[in-house]
């Protein structure tokens, strides 16, 4: 995938079944975490920090046939609904489909609770 100077050409770069999965959970994010979105090793990172990766909180990553939302402590998360799968170190990620994938209520209470795990 080539180079990408910010979120929106990240997005605009994907094929449409994937840009309509990141359509419905973009918002949902920048609720959480408005105007923290840079690209960051390739793909649209969410950080606290003052520079995109310090902090890092969330993240968006598409394949062919779906996208990864990950969170970064997301293993410390609470996830009642057993969607997350632990990854490397301390992260959890949910692989997304379809827009339908996309629960609003139970992706801001990760988002919120990866927020303040800081």
């Amino acid at each position: 995938m080539p180079a990408f100077a910010t979120v929106d050409a990240y997005l605009a770069s994907l094929p449409e079944a994937r840009r309509a999965t990141t359509d419905a959970l973009l918002p949902i994010i920048e609720a959480v975490l408005p105007g923290r979105g840079a690209v960051w090793h390739g793909h649209p990172v969410w950080s606290l920090g003052p520079k995109p990766g310090v902090s890092p909180v969330c993240h968006l990553k598409a394949y062919d046939a779906y996208v990864t939302f990950g969170l970064w402590r997301g293993r410390a998360v609470t996830d009642p609904s057993g969607r997350l799968a632990a990854n490397a170190q301390e992260m959890a990620s949910v692989r997304l489909r379809t827009p339908a994938d996309v629960d609003a209520a139970l992706f801001t209470d990760w988002l919120r609770q990866a927020v303040d795990l800081g």
